[in-house]
């Protein structure tokens, strides 16, 4: 019985117990539903730019290729099957040299055929000159009339002619046969191969293209709307891609009519013979009646555009709040590693050109400032390096103090 009454006298205290702890769970969990404060956001330091007009710094410049003035594109005098091709892509040749040969057995048996032909006519020729012979003694004895004797004549002439006939067809079939190999006319480089061994070509199929030694000409395309600014005989700067110099040469030539395929106009400039490049060089072409000064425009580093779905856009500083504004803005072309602005913002304003992904309409920031070389250290400067530009200095004045309060 002390037991029972101790455990109810108990209850109470433990009651309370389970009381407090009840409350202290509330009071957690209440702590743990609020929201904490959001921490101010920071004041952003961003490097600006002043929006002016400049001149567009491309220029009309096209890409050209040295090539040879002459170039020839030899092929056989006769068709037949190649059995050899000595001739090797980029290989010198002189005059004389064989660059390939025909299957002659064919041309060989023509030959032959051409010879008996003239065989066969030499002997009723000889037959025809000694029935002439004959019946001239018969008729200075007057045992014929002069009739007898002109048929004779005309017999001799007749087998005179088809002698001469069969000697000339006997002559063309030697000449065939040396046709078989076609050998260079001209001294040059092998540009290109256009047939190989086993093929068979019909008569004057291109074989081989040497260009010839000699003048060099500079071959490019200008499109129509620039062809009626280069004339013949027009300056032109040649600028070779591989060497790093500059060459002066004239207009040649210019193509009366467009090209099928890319509609462009081809252009050649002679170029010296001293000092050409070499033969399919590639060369930066500036024709003289093009080189004109461009329009001036509104241009903005890649780095200041925003792109905002389908449009893009530049954040635009007020000196005087020192906030920023999204202000869309229309992309004309592109200008080396610059857009070309045709419009959304003007001469003046201050654009934000770095940075443009991490700010948010209406923030506050400041601009940047490069920090200042240390004390004695003026006009060190590591190797290569290069002085970096000031942002701020393109900012008015205004915008200094509001800076400066950061």
């Amino acid at each position: 019985m002390p037991v029972t009454v101790n455990v109810h006298r108990a209850r109470p205290h433990f009651a309370g117990i389970v009381g407090v702890s009840l409350v202290l769970s509330l009071v957690s969990l209440l702590a743990a539903c609020s929201r904490p404060e959001p921490a101010a956001e920071p004041v952003r330091s961003v490097k600006v730019l002043t929006v002016a007009e400049s001149r567009m710094g491309t220029k009309n410049e096209y890409s050209g290729e040295v090539r040879a003035r002459i170039e020839s594109r030899l092929g056989f005098r006769v068709g037949g099957k190649i059995i050899r091709r000595q001739a090797e892509l980029g290989q010198r040749v002189q005059v004389g040299q064989v660059l390939a040969q025909l299957d002659p057995q064919d041309f060989k048996l023509a030959a032959d055929a051409g010879r008996a032909q003239v065989a066969s006519a030499q002997t009723n020729r000889d037959l025809a000159a000694a029935d002439y012979r004959r019946y001239k003694d018969l008729y200075d004895k007057n045992f014929i009339g002069g009739s007898e004797l002109q048929r004779r004549e005309t017999t001799l002439k007749a087998a005179q002619a088809t002698l001469e006939q069969a000697q000339a067809q006997l002559a063309s079939q030697g000449n065939q046969i040396a046709y078989t190999s076609l050998a260079a006319d001209v001294s040059g480089v092998v540009t290109a191969i256009e047939a190989e061994p086993g093929q068979v070509v019909q008569s004057g199929t291109p074989v081989v293209r040497i260009a010839q030694d000699g003048p060099r000409d500079v071959v490019f395309a200008v499109p129509e709307d620039k062809v009626g600014s280069v004339r013949v005989g027009a300056k032109v700067v040649v600028k070779v891609w591989s060497e790093g110099r500059e060459i002066e040469g004239e207009v040649r030539e210019v193509a009366a009519s467009a090209d099928a395929v890319t509609r462009t106009y081809t252009v050649k400039v002679a170029l010296p013979v001293q000092g050409a490049p070499a033969l399919g060089s590639t060369v930066n072409v500036l024709p003289q009646g093009l080189d004109k000064a461009a329009p001036a425009v509104l241009k903005l580093p890649t780095s200041a555009l925003r792109q905002e779905g389908r449009s893009t856009a530049v954040w635009v500083l007020d000196p005087k709040a020192m906030t920023v504004r999204l202000q869309p803005v229309e992309i004309a072309t592109a200008d080396g590693n610059e857009a070309v602005v045709a419009g959304g913002i003007k001469p003046g304003d201050l654009v934000v050109a770095a940075g443009v992904h991490v700010l948010s309409p209406g923030q506050k920031v400041t601009i940047y400032q490069p920090k200042k070389a240390l004390p004695g250290a003026e006009g060190a400067q590591a190797p290569g390096a290069t002085p970096a530009a000031t942002p701020a200095a393109v900012a008015p004045a205004d915008a200094a103090p509001a800076a400066a309060a950061k």
